[in-house]
């Protein structure tokens, strides 16, 4: 019994260390329309179902505190497109990744503005990425919440 219920453990902490690795989590500045500066912070984690990668995000002006959640559609011909839907629809980015940066369009609903969109991958702290992935749980929740 003893030895059942430690190897049931030891299953358990791998399937736990596997999960912990397939998150990560990257934080990017730049510039809308070359002036407007943002901050990204985008989580990528692998669906268990089907192995595929799955996004959140939020992204912000830096001016303003409030963060915009986005739901996030990556191009299936060519994994380094994605589509950036704001929530309730207010904008969408078509963006294109390379290496360490993103650039693209930000597009408003109306389709009627239509600014450049340049980002850099900037390096952040645990405690920096634990407040993030915090900030973005609550973001979500404040969307989301019925």
């Amino acid at each position: 019994m003893k030895k059942a219920l430690l190897s049931l453990l030891f299953f358990l902490s791998i399937i736990i260390a596997a999960n912990a690795q397939t998150s990560k989590s990257n934080l990017y500045k730049g510039t809308i329309d070359g002036k407007i500066a943002v901050t990204f912070f985008i989580k990528t984690e692998e669906n268990p179902c089907t192995a595929d990668l799955m996004y959140t995000a939020m992204y912000r002006y830096d001016k303003s505190g409030s963060w915009i959640q986005l739901d996030i559609t990556q191009n299936t011909k060519n994994e380094n497109q994605f589509a950036l839907v704001e929530h309730s629809f207010t904008g969408l980015m078509i963006l294109k990744k390379e290496e360490t940066t993103f650039s693209g369009l930000w597009i408003s609903s109306d389709s009627k503005k239509q600014l450049k969109v340049e980002l850099k991958e900037a390096k952040m702290t645990k405690k920096e990425t634990e407040s993030y992935e915090a900030k973005m749980e609550k973001v979500n929740y404040e969307n989301n919440d019925c």
